[in-house]
């Protein structure tokens, strides 16, 4: 009898934490840059039941029990968020549409071929170094200017040029006197290259990546390269990406765990009132 009160419980335990991921989704909804997150729910693994204290002849057999449902990790959805004119000069954002032959992506990032095979859409994201001096991705792109020329990040970490250097701008040269160009260089008003790349990277595997916080990711699988010369990806100047969490579909998402919580919990004070009658009552008798 208690299977079934383990596994309401494991399912309260797994719609807290989808309700707890959708709402940081909301509340992150005007974060620039921002890729919602999903929580991905399983069964655990099969078991068989069988009886004992019985005689070896015959089927002990009962079945099987699929156990309780927990929640397995935390899924990032890397799709492309929209871009807005904010006509800031340290604001930049990155569209992009990366293709592979022969495949189509639906709106998550991922395509599935004939034999099955599970392919995600490469993604470009601008290239960070924090002060422990190692890579970092994101597609924030809120950037200042320290008094050293320097382009951060909001938390302070480095944006790297195609040198995997951090950028720093001329001496005396404000970044609203620059212009980016096509290929990502950074140009002066009258049209002279400072010699300025920014340095975007392109993710074959999204999903190598695990976020840290502050918009930012870290590549623990999978492979970057740096993007040169690619039509499919764009950087904007005085654009921000917003977050791409869908808003009406994520309050849909916070209705069906509140629910599904409020099912299991009923659930469990059944459990409870059938326990307490067999210790009070039946145990009388």
């Amino acid at each position: 009898m208690l299977r079934g009160l383990y596994s309401a419980a494991s399912g309260m335990i797994s719609q807290q934490r989808r309700h707890d991921t959708v709402t940081n989704n909301i509340s992150n909804i005007e974060t620039a840059g921002y890729k919602q997150n999903t929580t991905a729910l399983r069964s655990f693994n099969e078991m068989l039941l069988q009886m004992t204290g019985v005689e070896s002849t015959g089927n002990k057999t009962i079945g099987k029990w699929t156990g309780a449902v927990f929640g397995e990790e935390s899924l990032t959805y890397h799709s492309q968020g929209d871009v807005t004119q904010t006509n800031n000069a340290n604001d930049f954002a990155i569209i992009s549409n990366i293709t592979v032959d022969g495949l189509s992506f639906d709106q998550s990032g991922k395509a599935i071929a004939q034999n099955g095979e599970i392919t995600y859409q490469p993604q470009a994201y601008f290239t960070l170094q924090n002060a422990s001096g190692e890579m970092r991705y994101t597609r924030g792109g809120q950037f200042t200017v320290d008094s050293q020329g320097n382009l951060l990040t909001n938390n302070g970490d480095h944006v790297l040029n195609t040198n995997n250097q951090p950028i720093v701008l001329p001496a005396g040269v404000s970044i609203n006197e620059l212009t980016l160009t096509a290929n990502r260089r950074l140009v002066t008003s009258n049209g002279e290259d400072t010699g300025i790349q920014l340095l975007i990277s392109q993710i074959e595997n999204p999903n190598g990546l695990v976020r840290e916080g502050d918009g930012n990711f870290r590549l623990v699988s999978g492979t970057a390269e740096a993007i040169m010369d690619n039509a499919q990806v764009e950087v904007r100047q005085g654009y921000i990406e917003l977050s791409n969490v869908d808003m009406a579909q994520a309050s849909v998402d916070l209705m069906v765990a509140a629910r599904a919580y409020e099912a299991n919990q009923k659930i469990v004070q059944y459990y409870d009132q059938t326990l307490q009658k067999s210790a009070n009552e039946i145990g009388r008798i």
